[in-house]
């Protein structure tokens, strides 16, 4: 079993940055591609960014290009995503995902979720 603890939402304003973190225990890390993952209140959860376990490829959702970025860190266990120029439509909340096979833009393609972490921006 695998076990993801997302970290670092908060309330900010409009422009600001924060960085989340997801820790993952429970199996070797480094097998798993990691993805993130944002729900709105009474939306669909939607893809935003991916990378794979070596940190060799990257995904993101057209919204986030340019103001995100996910990275991996294999030695901590640890996935990151850098969120800049933060939006209030970016208000969400966020969750990371892992799967062996690789990256998708589908949630349904992720085999272990955390449990999320509340982003709100303010205008």
């Amino acid at each position: 079993q695998v076990q993801l603890v997302e970290s670092g939402g908060g309330l900010v304003q409009t422009g600001d940055s924060l960085r989340l973190s997801c820790g993952v225990s429970g199996r070797t890390f480094s097998n798993y591609n990691m993805g993130w993952f944002r729900q709105a209140p009474g939306k669909e959860r939607e893809f935003v960014a991916a990378i794979t376990r070596s940190g060799g490829s990257t995904d993101y959702a057209d919204s986030v290009k340019g103001r995100f970025t996910i990275s991996i860190d294999n030695a901590k266990n640890m996935v990151y995503l850098q969120m800049n120029r933060l939006k209030p439509e970016d208000t969400a909340v966020y969750y990371c995902a892992a799967d062996l096979a690789g990256i998708s833009r589908s949630n349904r393609f992720y085999d272990y979720w955390g449990q999320g972490t509340q982003v709100t921006v303010s205008s």
